[in-house]
C-alpha cells in the first residue's frame, strides 16, 4: 500500500511539472489563443444567424402577429363555424352641398375670385395695398354668401361678378406687373397711385352692395316690428297700455 501511494504522488508531480512546462512554451499559447479566437468567430456566426432570422420574421406577413386582416379572421371564424367578421367602417366623405344652378354659378366664380385675390394678397409686398385686398377679400365673400341665403339676390350680385370684382383683379394683377418692374418712372409710378386710390373706392362700394342686399331683410324685419308692436298694444302688453285683453284668446 505504501509503494503505491508513492508511485501516485510521482505521477502527480509529474503532471505538475509537464503543465508547468507546457504553460511556459510558446506552443501552448498559441495554441489557447487559437481556441479563443475560434470560439468568438463560433459566436459572432450564431448571433450574426440569429439577427438574419429575426429580420426575415418580422418582414413575413405571415408571421407577423401586428399585420392581423379581415381575410385571416374571417377564415379563422369559418373554421370555428361563428359568424365572420366585419371588416372595420370606412368613414363617409362628407356630403358636397348642392345649390340651385344660378347659386352654383355664383358659388363657383365667388371661390375662383377669392383664389385669384389672395394670390395678389401673397405676392403683392405693399401693406397697404395688402390691407384693401384683404378687406376686398371679406365683404366680396360675404356677398357670395348672400347669394346662398337669398337666391333673390342673385341678379344683382351676378352684375358684381361680372364687371366689378373681375376688373377690380384685373388692375391688381395690372399692379403686381408693374411694381416688380423694380423702376419707378413716371407711368409706372402715376398708374400704380391710381390703382392704390380706386381700392379705396372698390372698398367702399363693396359695402355699399353688400348693404343693399339686405335692403328686403331688413324690411321684413321692420314690418314684424311693426306688426309686433300692434299686437302688443292690442292685448295690452305693451309699455303704458291699460290692462291685459284676451291674451292668446
Amino acid at each position: 500500500m505504501k509503494k503505491n501511494k508513492g508511485k501516485g504522488g510521482i505521477g502527480g508531480f509529474l503532471a505538475i511539472l509537464l503543465l508547468i512546462i507546457l504553460l511556459s512554451s510558446g506552443v501552448f499559447r498559441s495554441l489557447v489563443v487559437g481556441l479563443l479566437g475560434l470560439g468568438l468567430l463560433a459566436a459572432a456566426f450564431f448571433i450574426i444567424r440569429a439577427v438574419v432570422k429575426a429580420v426575415k420574421e418580422d418582414s413575413n406577413p405571415a408571421r407577423n402577429p401586428v399585420d392581423v386582416s379581415t381575410k385571416g379572421v374571417n377564415q379563422k371564424k369559418a373554421e370555428q363555424g361563428g359568424p365572420a367578421a366585419r371588416p372595420a367602417a370606412q368613414p363617409k366623405p362628407a356630403a358636397k352641398k348642392t345649390y340651385p344652378p344660378e347659386v352654383q354659378a355664383v358659388v363657383d366664380e365667388g371661390k375662383r375670385a377669392h383664389t385669384e385675390l389672395e394670390h395678389l394678397y401673397a405676392t403683392i409686398p405693399n401693406l397697404s395695398v395688402k390691407a384693401k385686398i384683404r378687406e376686398l377679400i371679406n365683404v366680396s365673400d360675404k356677398i357670395i354668401e348672400d347669394a346662398v341665403n337669398d337666391p333673390s339676390d342673385v341678379p344683382q350680385i351676378k352684375k358684381f361678378l361680372d364687371y366689378y370684382l373681375p376688373t377690380t383683379i384685373k388692375l391688381l394683377n395690372a399692379y403686381d406687373r408693374m411694381g416688380a418692374q423694380g423702376i419707378e418712372g413716371n407711368n409706372i409710378s402715376g398708374t400704380m397711385q391710381s390703382i392704390e386710390e380706386m381700392l379705396d373706392t372698390a372698398v367702399g362700394a363693396y359695402k355699399k352692395l353688400l348693404d343693399s342686399l339686405f335692403a328686403n331683410q331688413a324690411l321684413d324685419v321692420e314690418t314684424d316690428i311693426e306688426v309686433m308692436n300692434t299686437l302688443l298694444k292690442r292685448e295690452g302688453l305693451a309699455e303704458g297700455s291699460v290692462g291685459v285683453a284676451g291674451f292668446g284668446k
